[in-house]
């Protein structure tokens, strides 16, 4: 097996956590009351229930590092993600940042930002 980490986090409600992300292709591998995994090829997001959380300001995040960024980027605006700056969920279209990476973003419903990375 390869090392590999995978982010821990929250959720509002595990079951549209479940639906958002079947949307984009992420199946759920393990589901119990206080833990949510889903996968999607190589990824993997668990999520646990915070039903008080705020999506205006959580702080919450995590890098998906992929080898097909306009795939992934392209699944998003397919299932009805709106690009733009603005609330959540959303999309914002990949580019190449200062960093020399390209990256796009996708915010969930419950505000956690993915920084969708394409590999090098």
């Amino acid at each position: 097996m390869t090392d590999r980490a995978t982010p821990n986090l929250p959720a509002r409600d595990l079951d549209a956590t479940t639906e958002f992300y079947a949307a984009l292709g992420f199946t759920a591998t393990y589901r119990d009351p206080g833990w949510l995994i889903l996968e999607r090829g190589s990824l993997m997001l668990e999520f646990f229930p915070d039903p008080g959380m705020d999506p205006a300001s959580t702080a919450a995040s995590c890098c998906l590092r992929v080898d097909d960024l306009d795939s992934l980027y392209d699944t998003c605006v397919g299932a009805g993600l709106p690009v733009t700056h603005l609330g959540w969920p959303r999309v914002h279209p990949p580019k190449v940042e200062d960093s020399g990476m390209r990256i796009g973003y996708l915010v969930d419903p419950d505000g956690i930002l993915l920084r969708l990375v394409q590999n090098p």
